[in-house]
This record gives C-alpha cells, structure tokens and sequence, in this order.
C-alpha cells in the first residue's frame, strides 16, 4: 500500500515467534531511493505500531529513513490475551528477534540502525540495547519507563496485596490505577482516536501486567548506568505517567559518551503524537536533527566490524 501520495510504502506481515505465537509487524519504506537508515518502532503499554505510530513513522520516512514495527505479544494486532504480559523478557526476546533480523538482511546490513521507543517502550528499548550492547548505532528514548510515577502506581499495602493474588490469578484485569489515555495525551481529539481504536487494550491493567512493568522499571532504574549507545532522552515538563526526573538520572549515570536530555516545559507523555500541532513539530524537529548528525558522522559501528573481518583475513593468512 503507497501513503503520503506514492512516497511511502507501507507492507504488513505475521511472522510467528518461538513461543509459536502470531506476531503483527510492519514497514514503512521510502518509494524514491534507498533509506539512509533503519529505525525500528517500541511502542507504549496497551498501544500498537499500525495506526497509533503511523504518523511517527510518515514523519521519519519522509526524511529518508525505512521504519519497523512490531505489536508486542497481546498488544494490537498480535496474538495473546489483550493487554497480557506474560513475561517482560518474552517481549524483549520478541522485539529483539525481528530487529535483528531485519537488520541481517543483505540488502540493510551496511545501513546504520537505531531504536525509537516511547514509554513502556523505551524500557523494551533499553533492554533490547543489553542484549546486545554494541550492536546498535543509537536509540531515541522518549518518556521511557525507567519509573513509573507515584501518582500512577497504587498505595504500596495495595501492591503487596495484589502481588499475592497474581500467583492466584494473573489475568485479571483488577489493577486500580488511574486512566492512563487521560494522563497521557493532552490533546481530547486524540484521547477520543486512542479510545476509538479497537486494537489499543482500555481496560484496567491483569494482575501479572502490572507486576512485570513494576517489576522492569524498578530493575533498570537500578542499571542505569550499563547504557553504553549513543542516545537522545525526551520527556514532557508535566509528564503524569513516567517521571522526568529519571530520564534525567539516565542522562546523568549512563556510561554512553554520546547523549543528549530534552525536558520540554509544560508538555505531557505523548510527546509523538498526543501534543500540539505545535509541539509535536518541535519534538520531530530535534528528532530528525538528532539522528541526521549522527548519520553525517559515519557509521563507526560498520567500520569496526570490517575491521575486525579484515583482521581475521589478515590473521587466517598468515596461519
């Protein structure tokens, strides 16, 4: 299917995962030339990469890059219970898996690669990062969930008495907290398209769900500090779902020598596509000017891979 009057190419496929479970995928493709670069989609908690992404992806394929995206497990289009994590790892070997396939292919595998992810996905994003730390050129984080928010997360006698029940019953859908379309997006229009979307999960959160996000935020708040790729941290002034003050501490402690922390005043979570027409420009706008440098640089990445292949010709010569 061609969007954006022929420019864009967009393609859908089910690949099946080692759990033997259907996953959505798809791609956004430049029609006239070769994409400079690889982006690959993490999206939020209860969302989806086809509709809710969609404008994120146009954007960045306008200015020459290929996207992909992937429904987690029980999210959008895929299969699974509708809003059930079963196992954050399980995501994270899920997204990992057709990146990196995607990445091998022939025809990408000199193409530079980076990792998008907003929210819950910026916390698949940086789990994606430890699995293999250098395989990725750079990574755009925005309002991860490094923290969940106090205001978002029940009182603590709530938690440990809900921990006890998902050893019972883990699907259940009996999480109080508070509406997170209303948190997160500041515009009603896109509130009511959210709501209106049947592939968005709008329930409360299952018992196990809630445990496994909880569970990796409080992990990778702990391993800050492990992030070695180059990076760009976005987060909204006035952010009620993830908290600002942790994408700062990401900031501060990672170990990557290459980064960067945008905190816009006055803005709310959705910072791709819940804002101001206004706003939503100026995020794209350090987006693009973020990734178009680090592409002007060089791909440092391929160049020590050839490197270290040359070495091994060199070294397999002289045995």
């Amino acid at each position: 299917m061609d969007l954006e009057n022929g420019t864009v190419r967009y393609e859908e496929e089910y690949i099946t995962n080692s759990r033997g479970l259907k996953l959505f995928t798809c791609r956004w493709i430049p029609v006239n030339g070769e994409p400079k670069a690889l982006i690959f989609l993490c999206h939020g908690y209860a969302m989806e990469c086809s509709i809710t992404m969609n404008s994120t992806a146009i954007r960045l394929v306008k200015e020459g890059f290929a996207v992909y995206g992937i429904d987690y497990e029980g999210h959008g289009k895929s299969s699974g219970l509708q809003g059930y994590i079963s196992s954050f790892d399980n995501v994270v070997d899920d997204c990992s898996s057709f990146f990196t396939d995607v990445c091998e292919r022939k025809e990408n595998k000199k193409k530079m690669r980076y990792l998008l992810g907003e929210s819950m996905g910026g916390a698949v994003l940086l789990l994606v990062h430890r699995k293999k730390p250098d395989y990725w050129d750079g990574a755009v984080l925005v309002a991860p969930m490094c923290k969940v928010t106090d205001d978002m997360k029940p009182p603590r006698l709530v938690i440990s008495v809900l921990r006890k029940l998902n050893k019972i019953i883990p699907t259940w859908r009996i999480v109080p907290v508070q509406d997170v379309v209303d948190a997160a997006f500041r515009q009603p229009e896109i509130r009511a398209q959210v709501r209106a979307n049947p592939y968005c999960y709008k329930g409360r959160p299952r018992l196990n769900t809630a445990n496994e996000l909880l569970n990796t935020s409080l992990e990778l708040e702990q391993r800050l500090h492990e992030v070695s790729l180059p990076f760009l941290v976005l987060h909204g002034g006035d952010d009620k779902v993830t908290d600002k003050a942790v994408s700062q501490q990401l900031y501060d402690v990672a170990a990557s020598s290459d980064k960067s922390f945008k905190l816009y005043p006055g803005m709310w979570h959705g910072l791709l596509y819940g804002e101001t027409p206004e706003n939503i420009e100026i995020v794209f706008t350090d987006i693009i000017g973020w990734l178009n440098r680090r592409i002007e640089v060089g791909n440092s990445r391929l160049e020590r891979e050839l490197k270290l292949q040359n070495d091994d010709i060199l070294i397999s010569k002289h045995m």
